[in-house]
């Protein structure tokens, strides 16, 4: 894996499709069954906070808290919140340091370069959430895919990873690397809403 990968081209791209979200898709599903579009946008917010403090090795309530420990939601500044920390992110993953030495996401202490990989995870497979969720096109950063997509398939033969992700969906081995990377996310690629 290259450390020195820019989240910024996945994170601006996360930033568009949620600046893309009208007040009335708020509520309609996402292809994470506990969560409504406002969730999903509440669950990237934090994410991004949780991961910009992991990349800056700034430990405490915004990296110990589990992701499943209440449901997310946003506030009436979640526009500007989110858009803030989608900024944020990239910038702290941009110093060689960050994918280095170990740090801490979602409660959990973890290699630096494997919590960078898990940021560009949470990006890839949540732009792709709320794309589909919310009817936008979504096309993710080239490198951002690749990275994604190996650190899924490397997981997908680890025995825990349902603790984390869904079980493999089975997806062919010619479809469009997309696809392959969010059925090894637990995910149907042909989910609508």
């Amino acid at each position: 894996m290259n450390p020195t990968l820019d989240l910024a081209p996945q994170a601006a791209i996360v930033a568009r499709l949620a600046a893309g979200v009208p007040d009335d898709l708020l509520t309609a599903p996402t292809p994470c069954p506990d969560y409504r579009v406002r969730h999903l946008l509440g669950h990237i917010t934090g994410l991004a906070v949780a991961f910009r403090d992991a990349g800056l090795k700034k430990l405490g309530p915004t990296t110990d808290t589990p992701p499943d420990s209440a449901v997310p939601d946003i506030g009436a500044d979640w526009r500007e919140e989110l858009a803030t920390a989608l900024a944020e992110l990239p910038d702290a993953w941009r110093d060689p340091s960050a994918w280095t030495g170990m740090t801490r996401a979602g409660g959990v202490d973890l290699p630096g370069e494997i919590a960078g990989l898990v940021a560009v995870d949470e990006l890839l497979v949540h732009g792709w959430d709320l794309a589909r969720a919310t009817g936008q096109d979504y096309t993710p950063d080239p490198a951002a895919l690749r990275a994604c997509h190996a650190f899924l398939d490397q997981a997908a033969e680890d025995p825990v990873r349902d603790g984390i992700f869904g079980p493999v969906v089975p997806v062919p081995d010619d479809a469009p690397l997309l696809d392959r990377a969010i059925g090894l996310s637990g995910r149907d690629p042909g989910w609508t809403p």
